[in-house]
């Protein structure tokens, strides 16, 4: 008996080592999966953000001039001298610089609420070719006139 306890094994045979090395790589390749999904997901919440920051932006402009007609098709340049001129050229222009050529915006009126809608391709997250995402801001732009009597 004690002639077999001193050939026993000692150490890790190189099948032990081998599959110790297997389980490290396929647990290696699921953090880095998730690695990358979570970088995706985290480009599609910034690009969401941004489309928040510009429609809320707009709505702002909007709001202080409060008698320009924002529904009008907007310029190709920019104009100092026009308020709403300039709001619309800064809104088309911050959306093309945040989503590319491809983004869009619109603001639609509806009786005194206003809807900006901005989309853009963000086919990066959806895996999906031509994948479009919209951001939409529905909001009063004036008071309701107080109703006397």
């Amino acid at each position: 008996m004690r002639e077999r306890s001193q050939h026993a094994q000692e150490g890790m045979t190189l099948i032990e080592v081998l599959v110790a090395l297997v389980i490290l790589t396929v647990g290696l390749l699921g953090a880095a999966a998730i690695q990358l999904n979570a970088l995706k997901y985290t480009d599609s919440s910034r690009m969401t953000s941004q489309a928040s920051f510009i429609a809320y932006d707009i709505m702002d402009r909007i709001r202080a001039n409060s008698g320009a007609d924002y529904t009008v098709t907007p310029p190709t340049s920019g104009n100092l001298s026009v308020a709403r001129d300039q709001d619309l050229y800064d809104f088309t222009t911050n959306i093309v610089n945040f989503g590319g050529a491809t983004a869009t915006g619109t603001i639609g009126l509806n009786q005194r609420v206003y809807t900006i809608t901005i989309t853009w391709d963000d086919s990066r997250a959806a895996n999906i070719a031509n994948s479009r995402r919209s951001f939409i801001l529905t909001s009063r732009a004036t008071v309701d006139p107080v109703a006397t009597p």
